[in-house]
């Protein structure tokens, strides 16, 4: 399949999606509609990271420079970051959606593993107000660092499928972290 095949499909995905989770559910009730669809923000998003373009930026700069003959109105980069970030709820009702119909959920075996999520440098964390009431101190033994922050939790279907996530302190314990998510899969390891 063509890149381009690709994003057409993506695109095609996510719409009819969007349309069948907010029916005639109008999301912005006072500001005007933006430029460019959500579901082509979400497009972005999702090929850009398929891509490994990480980072918000970077996605943005991808897509500007080489996909403007399919999305000709993207907008300076803050809003597209601000409408991006608007639509997490949407999001997380998407990849529930779709997880469900690859029948992730089904699946006897599930994965947990956490990935550490730093607020900011750790010399400066003691100086730090950012999240000052629920980041912690971490520490990422993959990467033999100490860190301040937070840390995510995500777990996967044995086809790797994600069928959830979650954000906690930096000191909490994947374990603890993973109790809930027993009671939801029928077979669950902690890496």
């Amino acid at each position: 399949m063509s890149i381009d095949h690709f994003v057409i499909a993506v695109f095609c995905l996510i719409d009819e999606e969007m349309k069948k989770i907010l029916r005639k559910t109008k999301l912005r009730n006072r500001s005007p509609n933006p430029a460019l669809e959500d579901s082509e923000v979400i497009t972005m998003e999702i090929v850009g990271e398929f891509l490994g373009k990480d980072g918000d930026k970077t996605i943005w700069e991808y897509f500007k420079s080489h996909w403007p003959h399919f999305f000709p109105k993207i907008p300076d980069r803050t809003t597209f970051v601000r409408q991006a970030a608007n639509l997490h709820m949407i999001k997380r009702i998407l990849q529930e959606s779709l997880a469900t119909k690859l029948g992730a959920f089904n699946d006897i075996l599930h994965m947990i593993d956490g990935l550490p999520m730093p607020t900011c440098k750790f010399a400066r964390a003691h100086f730090s107000r950012i999240f000052k009431e629920h980041a912690a101190y971490g520490y990422c033994a993959s990467k033999k660092e100490k860190y301040y922050g937070f840390k995510g939790h995500i777990v996967i279907s044995s086809i790797g499928v994600v069928t959830s996530a979650t954000c906690t302190a930096a000191n909490r314990d994947e374990r603890d972290t993973a109790a809930p998510a027993k009671n939801n899969h029928k077979r669950l390891i902690i890496k």
